[in-house]
């Protein structure tokens, strides 16, 4: 029997390694890697994020989060009810 693989941050993990694992992701802000929990300190992460992918975007899912805050204030201070 050949065992699937799949890789998570250079590490290569064989499918059965991993199953019922509740794994979370983080995004470190200093190394700019995703990390599994544990690894780093909780000052210097993002998360945590389901799955690795997510994690790899925190970045960008901040900076969509913060522009449709921004949005929502200036709406708010300006007095537009829509």
């Amino acid at each position: 029997m050949v065992a699937r693989c799949r890789t998570l941050g250079g590490t290569l993990l064989r499918m059965r390694e991993d199953v019922g694992r509740n794994t979370r992701y983080y995004f470190n802000i200093r190394t700019h890697q995703v990390e599994e929990e544990g690894q780093s300190k909780a000052s210097e992460l993002l998360g945590p994020y389901p799955d690795p992918e997510s994690a790899a975007r925190a970045l960008e899912s901040v900076r969509e989060r913060e522009d449709r805050k921004s949005a929502e204030d200036r709406e708010w201070r300006d007095g537009d009810d829509g």
